[in-house]
């Protein structure tokens, strides 16, 4: 009798072909017919698929430590870039692939525009890559927010305000965009939904018909042919591999540089961010705003753009004929080299602009500030009340915007903007109470100088008059001098000079005496300590206690009262702060967090 066939199992790539039919998709999708050969110039589209699935991947692991809101957001972003394992190398590659995804779309449609790829029945599936172009560039612009820094919040308020121009709804759409009529937590909230998922489900969509409608139609090949037709495997995907390596390696050489992303300090709507700038993908429309102020502005960002758009999407209708492809050709370039020429522009300008290198470097210098505060923890109210309170960062914007008026910091305003040397009617405070400061101001020939009362009505006063009766000239006159120098600096106890003060405490012992000598020391004129009556008193001079009264009522007796030279009583007039005006002097005073002071009172 016959043994009967046995029932072989199939295998599991049999198995599922034969409920998902995978195996004549994948052969219809590496064996498709390329005319002429495979070539170097049809490897963008697969490059940018790749690069957008990257996108996708990074941006889902991103997502699970991203906390959309207000208060949060930059918070969580630090994590990400500074405590997270990896997770610079994350936001970085997202952050870079991002700008390289433009870079291949504008290749992408050039070598479209080039080979005539727009012409019928091909209009459908340009114009599907047109729309393309726009949403990849939205994705950068409502990613830009996400960080909640100080340099995407204003660049996006810019953006969104040029949304407000466009005739009839303009207004309308900004405050949906904006989720009112201020930037706060529903701007963010609504950047991130369509970050995350409105704009990258249209990126979705759109791709798919794309490959639709390339696959329709096929491959449009550059002519003359320069060899027979081949399949798509294994030739044009070696080259495709290849290209996606390519860009790839210099994405990663750009994350490992930068160490990342960029992250700046906390926004702050309330602080003016004159370093803000677009992506450089973006510069080209920064710069071309300026040829239209005003009224004008108009028509540089709403009616002019437009204008190129619609070109750009009637260029199949245009194209039907040689001159007019030869038109669709040329303007293609006109608009990559005004684009590239007003980049470059806008960087130019930048450079050789003192007030954007100031505001730049003030901004780095935020940055870094803020990361170095965050590592020590961040309250629940959020980073930007640790800024907020911090003397280091927010100190010389209250004496640029209070103080430089009259007074200067090492011959700038605080934030390093040089002023008319005209313009100075006060002490430069950079170093006040040090004994270098001191040194120059208990001398006669530098009192009057601009950097102590030349600008004063304190010229002809009784302390320049003393000075210049009592020049030392003898070793005596010359050490006694310089014990002063060190007592009244040690009265300031300034962090940066304490080991010192402890060094010198039998000179500083010597100096004190001299002071409270009511003959011709100090007490002659001040009161200090028991002895002496007239103000300014010197009894903790320039300490943190004896500035923060001063500058809350420098008329007060126990300064210089009716002689006070214009300077505001601050405190008294409610014009600054208690906490602004401590955080002043401590800037003056070089006394601010760090981490060595942090471990030094542990």
């Amino acid at each position: 009798m016959a043994e009967q066939p046995r029932n072989e199992r199939p295998s599991l790539g049999s198995w599922l072909d034969s409920r998902t039919g995978y195996k004549g998709l994948l052969h219809e999708a590496l064996f498709e017919n390329v005319p002429g050969g495979a070539r170097w110039r049809y490897v963008w589209g697969s490059t940018l698929s790749f690069f957008f699935v990257v996108q996708v991947i990074t941006g889902v692991f991103l997502w699970m430590s991203y906390s959309p809101s207000s208060q949060t957001a930059w918070e969580s972003v630090y994590y990400i870039q500074h405590q997270m394992l990896g997770g610079w190398f994350l936001r970085g590659l997202h952050h870079f692939v991002a700008q390289a995804m433009t870079v291949l779309l504008v290749l992408h449609l050039m070598q479209v525009i080039i080979d005539g790829a727009y012409k019928a029945p091909r209009e459908m599936n340009y114009w599907f890559g047109v729309v393309l172009l726009i949403l990849v560039l939205a994705l950068s612009l409502t990613g830009y927010l996400l960080p909640w820094d100080q340099n995407g919040y204003w660049s996006t308020a810019v953006s969104t305000n040029i949304v407000g121009m466009s005739p009839g709804i303009g207004q309308s759409l900004q405050t949906v965009v904006v989720g009112g009529v201020t930037y706060g937590h529903l701007t963010l909230t609504r950047f991130f939904a369509l970050h995350a998922g409105v704009i990258p489900g249209l990126i979705i969509v759109l791709i798919v018909g794309h490959v639709y409608l390339f696959r329709k139609h096929g491959l449009t090949p550059k002519q003359p042919l320069k060899g027979p037709d081949q399949g798509f495997w294994p030739e044009q995907v070696l080259r495709d591999a290849v290209a996606c390596l390519a860009v790839l390696a210099v994405v990663l050489f750009f994350v490992v540089r930068e160490q990342g992303a960029p992250l700046g300090a906390p926004a702050d709507p309330a602080e003016q961010f004159s370093a803000a700038r677009p992506e450089w993908y973006f510069l080209f429309l920064y710069q071309f705003l300026k040829y239209f102020p005003g009224s004008t502005e108009i028509i540089g960002a709403i009616v002019l753009p437009t204008l190129g758009l619609v070109v750009l999407m009637a260029m199949p209708f245009l194209g039907r004929w040689k001159l007019g492809h030869r038109f669709n050709v040329g303007f293609m370039f006109a608009m990559l080299a005004g684009a590239a020429l007003l980049s470059w522009q806008s960087i130019s300008a930048d450079r050789n602009d003192p007030e954007y290198q100031v505001a730049k470097a003030v901004s780095q210098r935020d940055a870094a500030r803020a990361v170095e505060m965050a590592n020590a923890g961040v309250p629940i109210t959020g980073a930007l009340t640790l800024m907020r309170n911090d003397p280091y960062t927010q100190g010389p914007r209250i004496f640029s915007r209070n103080c430089a008026s009259c007074h200067r910091y090492d011959g700038h305003d605080g934030m390093g903007n040089a002023l008319p040397k005209d313009s100075i009617s006060a002490s430069d405070l950079k170093g006040y109470g040090s004994r270098e400061w001191l040194q120059g101001f208990l001398n006669a020939d530098t009192i009057l100088t601009t950097r102590y009362w030349g600008g004063t009505a304190h010229t002809e006063g009784d302390m320049v008059g003393w000075l210049g009766d009592h020049i030392p000239e003898t070793d005596e006159q010359i050490a006694t001098r310089r014990n002063v120098v060190l007592a009244l600096s040690a009265q300031a106890a300034l962090p940066s000079q304490a080991a010192m003060d402890r060094k010198d405490s039998a000179q500083i012992a010597m100096g004190i005496a001299f002071m409270r000598n009511t003959k011709n020391g100090c007490a002659e004129c001040h009161k200090f300590q028991d002895v002496g009556t007239d103000s300014p008193e010197l009894d903790g001079w320039g300490s943190r206690e004896w500035m923060v009264a001063f500058v809350n009522d420098p008329s007060h007796p126990r300064f210089f009262g009716r002689d006070n030279d214009r300077m505001p009583s601050y405190g008294t007039e409610k014009s600054l702060s208690q906490r602004e005006i401590e955080m002043v002097v401590d800037w003056i005073r070089q006394e601010w967090y760090t981490p060595k002071t942090a471990a030094t009172r542990k």
